[in-house]
């Protein structure tokens, strides 16, 4: 029991810790001289990342897990090796207080890491939970003014959610590794996201498209027409005979019709002879139907609609948002970003409201403040809206920021504002336009319009769209005043042919929509969740859609085969439902963790029973309670074929399998227990574009290895070989050739010229090519001149002098007298003339400068001139949309410039230490080297440790 706040000297020292260095300089600045304020630099504790950092005491599953499963799930916490030397400090810096202020953020994360620092530091002053969801002076202190303490519930909470992960991840992780790749990894909600852009992709590569065709009339009322009031005006075909003509939405996936509807499917030979017969048609207005238009206000950011509105007007990534949120935030600029609260103070309310008059006048304001209910079931606890901070907010103007964080701060600024104000109103208009074709056929058209009369809070902020080519809500368009009745004329009748398009990929906007429309996960993680089935390479972006790879494929197969309720989209859900049971106390977590992990309790025995008779597999599908024993599911391994759920067929007998080295298509051989003819599938070929037609073209293509024929001088076989860096020649080495230690030996290994390929490359190619560099000759001082072929292209070299060949060609037919010439030129310094750019992208919308791609000493890169950003693994230079370089731009920008070392300073220091040393008596030296050692250690460690502040709190949340 900690002591009293009377207890605590008047007066006296006060530590207030929080989790970053930049949030600490900040808060520093608003508190007196009694406050030291410093940083935890993200988690200080956790459990063990290997069975190396869990004490010597815990044997068996306990130092696997780093969970004791038998003794109600007592996690092991040790202090994380980077942090111990903060941890020292913040004990120092404790001695010297006469309060604690834990001052982390509100919400589970941040009262499970308060919770940490009491339990390591073990204070013996005071200690209060500070809490503020905005970072300026008043919020600040009255923070102070008003601690509370810890929320154990909440810790709980985190608690069983961190437990809970760790035995998914680490228990169905090593599934994977023996049965599909190692290295791989499953997670609660990141195995459920990967499905979701896996069916999607099914439903891709299952759709088939159907074509159909209508009319587009442009019709002219007669009159010369203006702005208000349009002379002419487009409208479409809808029915013919009283038949509805048939539209996209009324065929299947996969290309019919769906049963029982009463439509008129036109062809293109249908269309066009209607629009013949409808040439000389006289038309008349049948009916103009007028509805009003009103149009409320968009409530203010959370987390994940600010990351979907970021991802449509910005570009930017659900990662980058979050970056530059957090700086904004760390900076006072707005409030805390990790929120499901769409709710506003009083405070916020009364400021977005005097914005309101000021910008754009009384007559845009409602007489009563605007609330907004929660529509986030699982929502945090903490905090209110995404929203500039401060009792009156400052403009984006005002705050003097730039780039991406300006760009985020004004969308945040206008959101906020526009919530407050009235709402749009107009008119929605529909004419129906009838006319007989000279067939004797009945045509109708029908044409809508939408004018606004008042716009409300369009003026200030109108929301982005997933589709593009969708229409936003402020779009106006006029048709002409007409009656029922008018006369209209024809100008042109076109016959128009569509095709169904097969459901769209996800984009990082829209899959973090899918998941919060089907509570899957926490709103405030879904950026971690992002990153990770990227960086684990289950999903790769073309452009800013989601590509699933083939190796996600094979993981979800499994998954969903042998795991099906662990990636069932409602058991998910109702699992984060009994977590935050548990975080209102409705529930224990220690039961609940038995009944997860055991299948303890009446649903287990039916688990059991059904195991008993099919299998772990058949139990992991199995109906009743969604909490089922995930022990026994990854026990019994025996139902799980490796090759069967890692293989797809693709047609013609083809299949596509994922192997341990990547994805690859094979035609099995007639022969019994013969191999058949395989071929290797690029790690970036969307699996919808995988057609018989490029598998038969990819095993067309010569692949594996080409024997060419024996060195003549060796007798070795000399083999040509399409390598991950592309293809080469190299010799096979006797088996009995040492291939380690001293005495080993490398075999002779060249890469072909640009100008060569594996199926047209002969053993005379090989043979020159393995004999580079060639020797041209020596200049007149004795120094040899070589040719050779190297990373950036052909070269000379004379010693430490390098100079640039214009061709292959040049590496074998180069005389000496032609290689003293250029080397009788003035070496060119500083840089050659800049290339060409590959490709122009259009203008940033941050910086709004051109963004070009080019090509780079480490490949191709996109660049606006100030910001220069790598092409990925996924991105091709051919089909980089400007979206996609856009947001690459602004994750670079987000991430900072690059943090120099001071490596050479250190050197530097350290070797005139040394020099001095060597003057001292031996003893002395030793003592000081063994000081210095310390010294730099120390500031390793400090420099390590916050690096690592922002990603420590995500790796720790990792879901």
């Amino acid at each position: 029991m900690s002591p009293t706040t009377s207890e605590t000297a008047q007066g006296g020292r006060r530590l207030v810790i929080v989790e970053s260095p930049a949030k600490a300089k900040t808060i520093k600045g608003y508190l007196g001289p009694g406050y030291v304020v410093e940083a935890s630099v993200g988690h200080i504790r956790d459990l063990p990342n290997g069975a190396a950092e869990v004490p010597d005491k815990y044997t068996g599953e306990v130092r696997r897990l780093g969970v004791d499963v038998e003794h109600d799930f007592q996690p092991v916490y040790v202090v994380n090796s980077d942090k111990k030397s903060q941890v020292k400090k913040l004990k120092e810096l404790l001695a010297d207080s006469d309060e604690l202020f834990l001052a982390t953020d509100e919400d589970r994360e941040g009262e499970a890491i308060a919770w940490h620092l009491q339990e390591v530091l073990k204070p013996k002053v005071p200690v209060r939970r500070m809490v503020f969801h905005e970072i300026t002076k008043d919020a600040i202190r009255a923070a102070v003014a008003n601690p509370r303490e810890l929320n154990q519930r909440l810790v709980d909470a985190q608690e069983t959610r961190r437990i809970l992960d760790r035995l998914y991840g680490y228990e169905v992780s090593p599934v994977l590794w023996k049965k599909v790749m190692r290295g791989l990894s499953a997670g609660r909600v990141q195995s459920v996201a990967t499905r979701l852009v896996v069916e999607r992709e099914r439903d891709r590569i299952a759709f088939r498209s159907a074509e159909y065709w209508d009319l587009t009339g442009t019709f002219a009322t007669g009159r010369a027409g203006d702005v208000s009031d349009p002379g002419t005006f487009g409208a479409r075909l809808t029915a013919v005979n009283g038949l509805r003509v048939a539209q996209g939405r009324d065929f299947t996936s996969l290309g019919q019709l769906k049963e029982g509807l009463n439509v008129l499917h036109l062809d293109e030979a249908g269309a066009r002879s209607l629009a013949t017969a409808l040439a000389d048609t006289a038309f008349t207005v049948r009916s103009v139907e007028s509805k009003p238009y009103r149009r409320s206000p968009y409530a203010p950011f959370r987390t994940t609609t600010l990351q979907q509105e970021a991802s449509r007007k910005l570009g930017f990534g659900a990662k980058a948002t979050m970056q530059v949120a957090q700086k904004l935030y760390e900076n006072g600029y707005i409030t805390y970003m990790r929120t499901d609260s769409t709710v506003l103070s009083d405070t916020a309310v009364a400021a977005a409201r005097a914005q309101v008059t000021q910008l754009y006048g009384a007559d845009y304001l409602p007489d009563k403040p605007r609330t907004y209910a929660g529509k986030v079931k699982n929502a945090q606890e903490a905090h209110e809206a995404i929203r500039p901070s401060g009792d009156r907010f400052r403009t984006p103007a005002e705050t003097g920021l730039t780039g991406d964080q300006f760009r985020l701060y004004e969308l945040i600024w206008k959101r906020t504002v526009a919530s407050q104000m009235k709402d749009a109103i107009g008119n929605s208009v529909t004419v129906k336009i009838g006319g007989q074709a000279s067939d004797g056929r009945d045509a109708e058209f029908s044409a809508s319009g939408k004018t606004i009369t008042f716009h409300g809070f369009m003026k200030a902020y109108v929301e982005g769209a997933d589709d593009p080519n969708a229409e936003l809500d402020d779009r106006e368009r006029r048709l002409p005043q007409v009656t029922e009745g008018d006369r209209l004329t024809a100008e042109e009748i076109t016959a128009d042919g569509h095709a169904t398009k097969p459901p769209a990929r996800y984009t990082e906007a829209s899959l973090v929509k899918e998941l919060e429309e089907r509570e899957i996960g926490r709103p405030s993680t879904y950026a971690t969740i992002l990153g990770t089935i990227l960086d684990r390479g289950y999903v790769f972006k073309k452009g800013t859609a989601l590509v699933p790879s083939f190796l996600s494929f094979a993981v979800v197969n499994l998954l969903e085969k042998h795991f099906g309720r662990l990636v069932d989209y409602d058991f998910t859900a109702k699992m984060e439902d009994d977590l935050d049971r548990i975080a209102r106390g409705e529930a224990e977590a220690v039961p609940w963790l038995k009944r997860f992990y055991f299948g303890e309790g009446a649903q287990a025995g039916a688990a059991q029973a059904g195991a008993a008779q099919a299998g772990a597999a058949e139990a992991g599908n199995g109906d009743g309670d969604h909490l089922g024993g995930l022990k026994e599911l990854v026990t019994d391994l025996g139902a799980i074929d490796a090759r069967e759920i890692s293989s797809f067929p693709v047609g013609d007998g083809i299949v596509l399998r994922v192997g341990r080295y990547g994805p690859y298509v094979e035609r099995p051989t007639e022969v019994e227990g013969g191999t058949g003819r395989r071929a290797d599938v690029p790690d970036d070929l969307p699996p919808d574009e995988l057609t018989v037609e490029l598998a038969e073209e990819l095993l067309a293509k010569p692949s594996g290895e080409f024997e060419l024929g024996p060195d003549p001088e060796t007798g070795r076989m000399i083999v040509a070989k399409d390598g991950r860096y592309g293809p080469y020649v190299t010799e096979v080495l006797p088996e009995d050739t040492p291939k380690s230690g001293k005495n080993a030996i490398k075999p002779r290994t060249a890469s072909l010229l640009k100008s060569m390929s594996l199926d047209t490359v002969t053993l005379e190619d090989a043979l020159k090519l393995m004999s580079l560099p060639r020797v041209v000759g020596s200049d007149p001082e004795g120094v040899e001149i070589t040719a050779q072929n190297g990373r950036y292209g052909p070269y000379l070299k004379k010693g430490t002098d390098s100079r640039s060949l214009e061709t292959e060609d040049q590496i074998f037919a180069i005389t000496l007298e032609q290689a003293l010439a250029i080397y009788a030129q003035p070496k060119q310094r500083g840089r050659a003339a800049a290339k060409p750019p590959l490709k122009e992208l259009g203008t940033d919308p941050v910086s709004e400068r051109p963004v070009v791609v080019k090509d780079g000493r480490f490949g191709p890169y996109v660049t606006d001139g100030e910001t220069n950003a790598t092409l990925r693994r996924d991105d091709d230079v051919e089909t980089i949309t400007p979206e996609r370089g856009f947001e690459l731009l602004a994750e670079k920008r987000a991430k900072g410039p690059a943090k120099k070392t001071a490596k050479k300073t250190t050197a530097k220091k350290t070797a005139a230490k040394k020099t001095a040393a060597k003057k001292t008596a031996a003893k002395k030296t030793a003592a000081t080297k063994t000081t210095a050692k310390k010294t730099a250690a120390k500031k390793t460690t400090a420099k390590t440790a916050a690096k690592k502040t922002a990603a420590e709190r995500s790796s720790a949340n990792a879901e």
